[in-house]
């Protein structure tokens, strides 16, 4: 079975014909056939190696027996035995030179691959090998080059030369490429042009940079200063040509290579430049132009593209021009391709066409099995005339492989071809017993891929065998396949294959089976339905019990909500709760293996009809349906309007069914408005058509009208040709030919067919023509992988043929690309991002639609002892024809391994050879963790671990510590560097009750990372001796895989002291120019953002900001002029009226001062208010015992110094411990703030210490006095008080 299926795979590769045309002998199916050599891969002609691997000279060859290899160096035989360092593969031709015993310069030789057996003997092409070279920069001391404003300046490159030429570029000392435009730009020989120097070209590393591929190697120039002075300005001038030089120039190019000619001028102000072609116009797709408008290139280039090219320089003082006369030469080239292989029998004839062209025109030298023709033995069966060699009556045994070389100056082409003398039977290889399977009234094909020599002839039966399957509605095609145009019932069948020639027959049978087809008998109808309801769609269908259909529903042509209020059913589809979202068009579609059949219709939904006072409906039917002006392609439809339902009738829909094509099928044919009751219809031929007319107002649509009667079209040839006519293949030697059917509507008669024509592209030969039966493709099989055909297919039915078709165009079939791209080379540009280039792969080798090229990469593993390994591998896709492409997201000092495919629409094509490139270092991530430890009174102990990303070789750590007051405001930053080896540190002198904050972060030689930060505060209590703690917080950390927004700025904070106001950020973007903008909020008019330039660091102090405002602070980070700016969010920022610095006054010495002064002062406010109001020298509580017994006594307020009233209400109690008097009781009120409170016995006294230890109690003023007078200890406040009465 399974040689049944690799034998049917073949039908799509085998041909059969006469003479010239190209056989393969399929060595894979048929086992045993002879067959001379055939070279089937081999290294390119010009093949450059690279120093450092191991040289393979690639040379394979396929043929029965099994060829054997030899080689030549230089012209003479290589005995490789005697070569120790060179090897042979087993059962191949390959050459491997193991270079690590000697250099492979010994190896730059021409070598010559030879594959042989009794059959013949194919040769390679000449393989110059060579191996590429990156030789040093010469050492050279440039001096600075000064110049004024506004000349022309020209920096010189002159690399090294190099095998291939190296790439140049122009950066800067931090690998940043100079900014070019139409002032300044890089010519094709590398030196950077300047029309016109500013001041701010004013620099001191312009560096050429040249990138050797194959070695991977960059070198650079030393790098030049270029001042620009301005102390005499040039003047205005007009343009000239810094290059090329004089009026005009030539150039040669060879055909099918790319052009490039450019023009640099220089002038005030810049010139622009543009380019004309004196002879004609420029090749609109194949031109482009480069390095702004200077440089003009044209890819592909053929003879037409020689003349003069004209470019000019212009700027608004004059203009000047310049003429490139381009000659255009060819190497050698095929004109219709290369010798095709011969397969032919005993006594046939046959042709060896080795037809090529070029400029000059080239000669022609043919060789049998590797030796000159002129020298091999004579054959009468053989004659050689120019580039044709004519086989007649060949012998058994005459077997060769022929070498057609054709050169001239510029390249040569060989080309190996056999001529195989066979004798075999005839075989079939398409699969025995096959069941073909086709629905009526479509086409049916059924194949017979046959072998023999001679060539078989094919004939077919069916059944009986009684006759020959000729003519209608048979049709038998060159490679065996017999063609039903128009299927039936009755054609179901066995059918025979017979392959006959003079050797022998076979046989082979195949089956078909013509099903009946899909339809669908009734189509859902327009529904409009109330919200809330429920609708239902009908689809009932016929089809071939053999087929089981399926039935898909669709919803505006795509798939249905998944809502369970949609029931799907075989026949059916249910909507229950209508909403307004479910109006729209349902299409039913039932599908089988083999065809299918849809329809459609529209659901709307309206609202809840309320109670109306006046009742809408939708119209009645019209009526009296009539047709008047009968003619060939006209008709004129009158009609009687039915009820409008107090809705005016808005338009009448008229359709038409047509009875001959598709009966029971209603269609749209136009619209009328609805003032009108007649219409002029516009019919087209052969159709059977009845009317209906249907009427529409506000409310919807009535019911469709009684038909009319039946009105026949005379049938005519068809007006139109099918559209939509593509051509691609599904097969790498196929061609689809496509288009869109006629409908019956359309076909315009009985019999519609289509005939089909193509031709390849740009040949100029005949159309090859097919007839086709109505079907919508049609299979044209081995074509060439992907060659443009002109495509044709014209509409014909049993009344003549459509109008002359339009020619479109496709494509053969695709297939993998078969090469790699080559200089594939990586640039990097930072530690996170690396530049990929490689050279386009040519378009023969794409073998398809360029779709572009995929970029596989992955990372080997960290370069840090302590990093695991890491392979995972990425894709990046470049769509279109990249040369380049940017790796995002790398790990700094890691080691990356990557290659290069091209893609086309069959898939990727083989891998380059992978390369790896080492990631630089980079900063450091933070710290993982930062711990307080042994807090004392004026020390602590910080403990950490290192990054997680340590980016690099840690080079130390740098501590930073402030302290923080109570209002969150910071104090002087202290900084330490600390080694690379340090995990802990201790820190002394601190002050004790105070909160820091602690920020660590470590460095590498790119820089220093984030900081991880960390907050202590210890607490020293005045009144005991206890000691003291530390509370310590860990700040929120970013996740370690956090995603990264948009914006490469993040965490961005300010803070204000008295130098500024501080903005922090985090950053992770490549831009090197980062600078913060600021501007007053709610600003008018034409202000503008103030900048400040950051130079690399992650904050900055701004000391420009007044107090009392707010601010708008923003991040920028500007790349190249082509790429876009990267703004962070904006940053509200408030600046104090005052800033002070950030202390804790409560702890300052002054500060106390103060509040002890402002406290005597009011106590001895308060005495003198006291002394006032008694006014005789009593105390105030003597003056409310006097004044108790006076009823008509008012006590003072507060503002008239006295602390309340004294009340003798009985809710008031004596206080505790105090003594009552005899003429009543003290009381106060509760705002008053007598030393009592403090009191608990004794006498109102002090001790030694000013802690109040006496009792207030009632005692005389002259005995308190007595008292204080006698006591040795500090006077009461009552004596103080007294003492002051007698100064009064």
């Amino acid at each position: 079975m399974m040689e049944r299926r690799r034998m049917d795979a073949a039908l799509l590769v085998l041909f059969l014909v006469h003479l010239a045309t190209a056989l393969e002998v399929p060595l894979d199916l048929l086992e045993g056939l002879p067959q001379p050599p055939t070279i089937t891969h081999q290294s390119p002609k010009d093949y450059i190696i690279d120093p450092r691997e191991n040289i393979i000279i690639q040379c394979e060859a396929k043929g029965k027996p099994h060829p054997s290899f030899s080689w030549t160096r230089n012209g003479t035989h290589f005995d490789i035995d005697q070569d120790p360092n060179v090897t042979m593969k087993p059962h191949s031709g390959t050459l491997v030179v193991d270079i690590s015993r000697t250099k492979a310069e010994q190896y730059e030789c021409v070598y010559q691959c030879t594959a042989r057996n009794k059959h013949g003997t194919a040769v390679s092409n000449n393989i110059v090998v060579r191996q590429s070279r990156s030789p040093l920069w010469s050492k050279e001391k440039i001096k600075p080059i000064v110049v004024q404003e506004g000349v022309s300046l020209v920096l010189p490159c002159r690399p090294p030369a190099g095998l291939p030429p190296p790439i140049i570029f122009w950066m800067d000392n931090n690998f940043q490429r100079l900014p070019q435009s139409r002032r300044v730009s890089q010519s094709l020989n590398g030196d950077l042009y300047f029309s016109n120097v500013l001041r701010e070209d004013s620099r001191n590393d312009y560096i050429c940079y040249a990138r050797f591929p194959y070695t991977q190697t960059i070198q650079q120039k030393q790098p030049i200063t270029v001042k620009v002075l301005n102390q005499d300005p040039a003047d205005e001038r007009k343009p000239t040509f810094l290059i090329p030089s004089g009026p005009s120039s030539s150039k040669m190019v060879l055909r099918g290579q790319v052009l490039e000619m450019e023009c640099i001028a220089e002038g005030l102000p810049t010139p622009e430049i543009s380019w004309t072609k004196n002879s004609g116009d420029l090749p609109v797709n194949r031109t482009s132009y480069l390095h702004y408008q200077k440089t003009l290139r044209i890819v592909n280039v053929s003879e037409s593209d020689a003349g003069d090219y004209r470019c000019t320089a212009r700027n608004k003082l004059g203009t000047v021009y310049h003429t490139i006369h381009i000659m255009v030469k060819a190497a050698p080239f095929w004109i219709s391709g290369a010798p095709r292989n011969l397969v032919l029998a005993p006594g046939e004839d046959g042709v060896l066409t080795c037809r090529a062209s070029g400029t000059p025109k080239p000669s022609v030298t043919w060789a049998m099995n590797g030796i000159p023709i002129e020298n091999s033995p004579k054959d009468l069966s053989r004659k050689v005339e120019d580039d044709t060699i004519i086989f007649s009556v060949v012998q058994s045994g005459s077997s060769a492989v022929y070498q057609c070389n054709v050169s001239n100056d510029y390249g040569y082409l060989l080309s190996n071809a056999f001529v195989n003398v066979l004798s075999e039977t005839p075989r079939v290889l398409t699969q025995a017993n096959k069941v073909y399977q086709v629905i009526k009234n479509h086409r049916a094909l059924l194949d017979c891929a046959s072998f023999g020599s001679p060539i078989p002839r094919i004939t077919w039966f069916k059944d009986s065998r009684s006759s020959t399957l000729d003519g209608d509605p048979y049709m038998h095609h060159d490679n065996g396949t017999l063609e039903i145009h128009v299927a039936q019932a009755h054609h179901s069948g066995k059918y025979t294959c017979v392959a006959r020639n003079t050797l022998g027959i076979y046989e082979n049978h195949v089956y078909l089976e013509v099903k009946d087809p899909t339809r669908i008998l009734k189509q859902p109808d327009y529904k409009q339905v109330q919200r809330g309801r429920s609708v239902v769609f009908e689809c009932k269908v016929t089809y071939d019990p053999s087929l089981q259909p399926t039935v898909t529903w669709l919803k505006d042509d795509g798939e249905l909500p998944d809502d369970e209020r949609l029931i799907v059913d075989f026949d059916s589809l249910t909507i229950t709760d209508v909403t307004e979202n479910d109006a729209g068009v349902y299409t039913c579609i039932m599908n089988t293996t083999l065809d299918q059949d849809s329809a459609r219709a529209e659901l709307t939904v309206v609202g809840a009809t309320p109670t109306p006072a006046v009742v809408y409906e939708r119209p009645d039917p019209p009526t009296d349906l009539e047709l008047t002006d009968k003619k060939k392609r006209s008709v004129q439809l009158t009609w009687t309007p039915g009820d409008e339902h107090n809705s005016p009738i808005q338009k009448f829909l008229i359709q038409y069914e047509d009875s001959l094509h598709h009966r029971g099928h209603w269609h749209n044919l136009t619209e009328v408005p609805g003032t009108k009751t007649t219409a002029h219809l516009k019919l087209s031929p052969y159709v059977h058509y009845i009317f209906r007319v249907l009427a529409v107002n506000s409310v919807g649509f009535s019911r469709p009208s009684f038909p009319s009667r039946m009105f026949k079209t005379e049938p005519a040839a068809p007006d139109e040709n099918p559209t939509g006519v593509h051509g691609f293949g599904t097969e790498h030697d196929n061609l689809v030919i496509s288009w869109k059917p006629l409908t019956g509507l359309q076909s315009n008669g009985p019999g519609l067919h289509y005939k089909v024509m193509w031709r390849q592209k740009l040949m100029e030969s005949d159309w090859t023509k097919v007839t086709v039966a109505n079907n919508s493709k049609f299979v044209v099989s081995g074509t060439p992988t992907f060659v443009p055909y002109e495509l044709k297919v014209q509409a014909v039915n049993d009344h003549g043929a459509g109008p002359e078709p339009a020619i479109a165009h496709g494509y053969s079939g695709e297939d993998l690309p078969v090469a790699a791209p080559e200089n594939v080379q990586a640039v990097l540009l930072n530690s996170t991002l690396s530049e990929v280039h490689w050279d386009p792969v040519p378009p023969k080798s794409i073998r398809g639609h360029l779709k572009g090229y995929k970029v596989y990469y992955w990372r080997e593993r960290s370069l840090h002892k302590h990093n695991p390994h890491h392979v995972e591998k990425q894709i990046l896709t470049f769509s279109g024809n990249h040369t380049h492409g940017i790796l995002p997201g790398l790990h700094p000092f890691s080691l990356y391994s990557f290659n290069v495919r091209v893609y086309n629409g069959k898939g990727d094509g083989p891998p380059s050879p992978t390369q790896q490139f080492e990631t630089p270092e980079g900063v450091p991530g933070p710290p993982t963790s930062l711990v307080v430890t042994n807090t004392n009174m004026d020390t602590l102990t910080l403990e950490w671990n290192p990054p997680h990303d340590r980016n690099g070789h840690i080079t130390g750590y740098t501590l930073k510590y402030q302290p923080v007051n109570n209002s969150n405001e910071l104090g002087p930053v202290e900084e330490l560097a600390l080694p690379a080896n340090a995990t802990s540190f201790t820190l002394l002198n601190l002050k004790y009750s105070t909160r820091y904050k602690f920020y660590l972060n470590a460095k590498t030689v790119r820089g220093a990372g984030t900081a991880i930060s960390q907050e202590a505060v210890t607490i020293m209590d005045e009144g005991n001796t206890q000691t003291p703690h530390s509370i310590a917080r860990s700040p929120p950390r970013r996740p370690p895989h956090k995603v990264r927004p948009v914006s490469p700025f993040g965490n961005v904070s300010s803070s204000s002291g008295e130098d500024g106001t501080l903005i922090s950020w985090e950053y992770w973007g490549p831009e090197k120019n980062i600078y913060v903008e600021y501007i007053v909020k709610n600003s008018e008019g034409e202000e503008k953002w103030q900048k400040e330039l950051v130079n690399g660091s992650q904050n900055v102090m701004l000391k420009g900001l007044k107090e009392g405002l707010s601010y708008r602070v923003r991040l920028v980070a500007k790349g190249h002029h082509d790429q876009p700016l990267h703004r962070s969010e904006e940053l509200l920022v408030l600046v104090p009226a005052v800033t002070s610095r950030q202390v804790d006054i409560a702890t300052q010495g002054w500060f106390i001062g103060l509040m002890c002064a402002i406290a005597l002062l009011i106590l001895i406010l308060l005495i003198i208010c006291f002394i006032q109001r008694n006014k005789g020298g009593k105390y105030p509580v003597k003056e409310k015992e006097d004044a108790h017994t006076d009823p008509e006594f008012q006590p003072m307020k507060d503002d008239d110094c006295t602390f309340g009233e004294y009340s003798d209400n009985e809710d008031h109690k004596p206080l505790k411990g105090s003594r009552t008097p005899s003429n009543g009781t003290v009381k106060r009120d509760d705002s008053d703030d007598s030393l009592v409170d403090y009191g608990e016995g004794g006498d109102g006294q002090f001790n030694e210490d000013g802690s109040f230890i006496g009792q207030y109690s009632g005692k005389s003023v002259s005995r308190e006095t007595a008292e204080g007078h006698e006591s040795s200890e500090a006077p009461s406040p009552i004596n103080a008080m007294n003492s002051l009465n007698s100064f009064v």
